[in-house]
């Protein structure tokens, strides 16, 4: 369903995701200020199975982890060959964290999640709710605590932002989310 070797079009995909939606529609408050500086890194998976993403990820996540903030704030691993279904990638989301754990990461790195079929524990596949963490692919996100904390102190009440972009994405619809992230050749 998703997987394909054209990784310049992948990543037009996943720049007018956050442009058009996470920034565009303000998802993510703290996204603008590291995506205008270049420091969010995109980087295309092409893994087929779990041992390899598993390898990318490690390598990814060292890299993060030795990179300086200033050069790259947050990384988005895109996995556009692997999690069809949404319940193959929730439950590879164990497999993530025990890397977290694994390098010595928790606490400084944080893992965020984001799929075409994103459904919240306790809602429907419909449910407009889930339109806040679906994106044109697989998405592992990973983003370092000390951005995080610098940023919730602008935010002490984060449940605010959930809640503000839930009624953003119910405003918007089905019909216009899809029209927003729609290609321009299509």
């Amino acid at each position: 369903m998703f997987c394909m070797n054209d990784t310049s079009l992948i990543e037009n995909r996943v720049r007018r995701w956050l442009e058009k939606a996470v920034i565009g529609l303000n998802l993510c408050p703290f996204a603008k200020s590291v995506y205008v500086k270049d420091q969010v890194r995109i980087a295309i998976c092409q893994a087929q199975d779990s041992q390899a993403l598993t390898a990318q990820l490690y390598e990814e996540l060292q890299w993060l982890a030795n990179t300086p903030a200033q050069q790259t704030d947050t990384t988005l691993l895109v996995v556009p060959c692997m999690f069809e279904a949404f319940s193959d990638f929730n439950d590879y989301l164990h497999i993530a964290e025990a890397v977290l754990d694994d390098l010595e990461l928790i606490g400084e790195i944080q893992l965020a999640s984001f799929h075409p079929l994103y459904q919240f524990a306790d809602t429907e596949p419909g449910d407009l709710s889930n339109y806040t963490n679906r994106a044109p692919y697989p998405i592992l996100h990973l983003l370092r605590e000390d951005s995080l904390d610098k940023a919730a102190e602008q935010y002490p009440d984060p449940s605010v932002i959930f809640e503000r972009n839930i009624a953003v994405v119910q405003e918007l619809g089905v019909e216009g989310w899809q029209r927003l992230l729609q290609d321009d050749q299509e």
